[in-house]
């Protein structure tokens, strides 16, 4: 397997072979990232297709200053932000007034555990979340990027993706806990 030096560089040289590979390598992290922003499947796989026709075009400019994972996630990031800009579907830009009293969904967990699996509620109440735990807790936990990676992805400061993760754990955390109170797991 070749390292991202060679990749880009042969890509460079118009090798499309090493951008399927280039692709191939980094279409799971993509579709990951757009998939916690954008709900509508047609809309993920444009924007997916859109974000690697930017990686392409933009590679020249890539200078190795960070990894190229995640290079490429914050132009899935920025591309899907764009995308919910634009046409105003599930975009939420600012922080909810009443976030102390953030509610997720009405159903019970034994009503979601009746059609769904454990993670599949999780995914549920991240999906819920503001824009911004959503982003730094996906990025963070299911990604597996750091802290100063998602700032360089997002563009956010990096004490404030630390105090999105520490706000989208404190929400999950009370939310489980509210529901499972008297129920046993």
């Amino acid at each position: 397997m070749l390292n991202d030096k060679e990749i880009v560089s042969r890509i460079m040289k118009e090798d499309f072979q090493a951008f399927e590979q280039l692709v191939k390598a980094h279409e799971k992290l993509v579709f990951f990232v757009i998939n916690r922003l954008v709900y509508d499947l047609q809309d993920k796989e444009d924007i997916c297709q859109e974000v690697f026709i930017k990686v392409y075009k933009s590679l020249p400019h890539f200078k190795f200053e960070s990894k190229l994972s995640t290079w490429i996630a914050r132009i899935a990031y920025l591309t899907a932000v764009n995308y919910l800009k634009k046409y105003k579907k599930g975009f939420e830009s600012e922080y909810p007034d009443n976030i102390d009293q953030y509610h997720f969904t009405e159903e019970s967990p034994e009503q979601v555990f009746s059609k769904k699996n454990i993670s599949e509620y999780i995914n549920l109440l991240i999906a819920q979340m503001p824009l911004p735990y959503r982003t730094a807790i996906t990025l963070y936990h299911l990604n597996e990027f750091s802290c100063k990676e998602i700032e360089q992805i997002t563009g956010t400061p990096e004490g404030t993706v630390k105090s999105n993760l520490f706000r989208a754990r404190k929400l999950l955390k009370e939310k489980i806990e509210k529901d499972f109170k008297n129920e046993p797991l």
